[in-house]
């Protein structure tokens, strides 16, 4: 697709600074949701820097040629809740969260010689348009839950709600959330159009707060969809210390837990991290096959995919020093690219600086927070609708009237909607991880019959 600003273009100072903020609103939940879920005193702040820091290292490995963000990986939760298992002391369990990601980075980085060496060719042979296009189009469709989830419009927030007037209120305000960026990407007029996002959230933030005032005159505590708490808590004792603060960092936290540390311990961390690093590797190509056709540049070939695979490897390494979250490509940041048609590499540069300058500013953390779910549900609905739709769209060109190809997709699409996922112990592979394994074999076992 066109895009408005190409990968080396680059935007006016004020207006690259907008951009940043609305790709740092783009992967801010994510990016903070996985410290939340994993606990054990995690900081949200230090994976935001984590976060950002591992996003430079990995522009620097692809020579500014990828604009991508990357962000804390959900799949490595249960791995880094083996960090902490078993009873371990706090600064052994976070000591392990730093040898867990540079184990699960080292995968990368030997699988990016071997690419260095063999070229990447086979992977064009191996994932083609009809296995890929499927593939991308699960990642988004296997998020749908979440967005949805987020919005309030399922059947778990009508069963867990009090009354159902607090659901039809997120609805709304996500809704709101979803049309204002809508109109924005279709009708705006210059910074409206590559602003859509920030519009957006705006616009739901404010019906959630008219709700919250409406709330709070009427006493229907229905009405307040938004938490004000992490804001206002600041300003109780204003103070220095209030406004700007230093992240609880891992490697602060895992200091002096060194002579805790044991054999057996390792073992069950390279347990945990290292075949879900593998799992992983294979959403990374779909992830850059996908941005590669949004740019309309091959990424595996220029800067390569071995050069994708060392950013992404040694950025998660270095990330999960500071924040603890081994990082991932985020299909939300990719999402936002296609949307807005900014494919500006200076943006994910300065995205990351914010990134990193943010988590120190206890005030601007305290009002991201406040952002309410549903209001995020609704650019969800929109960010995770495009990475399914880009998918689909890498097969237009496939011909669906040949047996092969249509048990291609269709496999891939019945068990990645499915939710197909294989256990063995620690490790998950993942609906979109066995979607594509079982799309890849479907492939090469049809692949073997010619045509007449």
């Amino acid at each position: 697709m066109k895009m408005i600003y190409g990968v080396k273009d680059k935007p006016k100072f004020p207006a690259i600074l907008v951009f940043a903020f609305q790709q740092l609103l783009a992967i801010m939940a994510a990016t903070i949701a996985v410290p939340m879920i994993v606990g054990n005193g995690m900081s949200t702040s230090a994976a935001l820097f984590g976060a950002g820091i591992g996003t430079l290292v990995y522009v620097a490995f692809t020579r500014a040629k990828s604009p991508v963000f990357l962000g804390s990986s959900f799949a490595f939760l249960g791995s880094m809740a083996s960090a902490f298992g078993g009873g371990v002391a706090v600064g052994l369990g976070y000591l392990g969260l730093i040898i867990g990601a540079v184990l699960a980075g080292l995968v990368y980085v030997v699988i990016a010689i071997i690419v260095k060496a063999v070229g990447v060719n086979w992977v064009s042979k191996l994932m083609p348009a009809v296995v890929i296009g499927p593939t991308v189009a699960i990642i988004g469709l296997s998020l749908a839950g979440n967005a949805i989830g987020d919005l309030g419009a399922n059947e778990a927030n009508f069963a867990a709600a009090a009354t159902p007037v607090n659901v039809y209120v997120k609805i709304i305000c996500g809704v709101i959330t979803l049309a204002v960026t809508m109109l924005c990407s279709v009708y705006g007029k210059k910074m409206g159009k590559l602003i859509p996002f920030i519009i957006g959230i705006l616009a739901g933030y404010a019906a959630a707060s008219v709700f919250f005032v409406i709330g709070n005159a009427t006493g229907n505590d229905a009405l307040k969809v938004i938490d004000y708490t992490a804001l206002t808590s600041l300003f109780e004792n204003i103070s220095v210390k209030s406004f700007v603060a230093v992240p609880d960092f891992t490697f602060l936290k895992a200091f002096g837990s060194f002579g805790q540390f044991s054999p057996a311990y390792f073992g069950t961390i390279a347990v945990a991290y290292i075949p879900v690093a593998f799992v992983v590797f294979a959403e990374h190509i779909a992830d850059h096959k996908n941005l590669s056709s949004i740019i309309e540049h091959d990424l595996l070939e220029d800067p390569g995919l071995s050069n994708t695979l060392l950013g992404d490897g040694i950025g998660s390494m270095v990330g999960a020093v500071f924040g603890g979250c081994p990082n991932t490509t985020y299909g939300e940041s990719v999402g936002c690219v296609a949307i807005t048609k900014n494919a500006s590499v200076r943006t994910i540069i300065v995205t990351a600086i914010e990134a990193m300058l943010i988590s120190f500013i206890a005030p601007f953390v305290g009002f991201l927070s406040t952002i309410p779910s549903c209001v995020m549900g609704g650019v969800c609905v929109a960010l995770y609708g495009f990475i399914a739709v880009s998918g689909l769209k890498m097969l237009q060109k496939v011909d669906l009237d040949d047996n092969r190809n249509l048990f291609t997709a269709s496999v891939i699409l019945i068990a990645g909607v499915g939710g197909m996922v294989l256990k063995f112990g620690n490790v998950t592979i993942t609906e979109v991880a066995c979607a594509l394994i079982l799309g890849i074999l479907t492939n090469v076992m049809l692949g073997r019959k010619k045509n007449k």
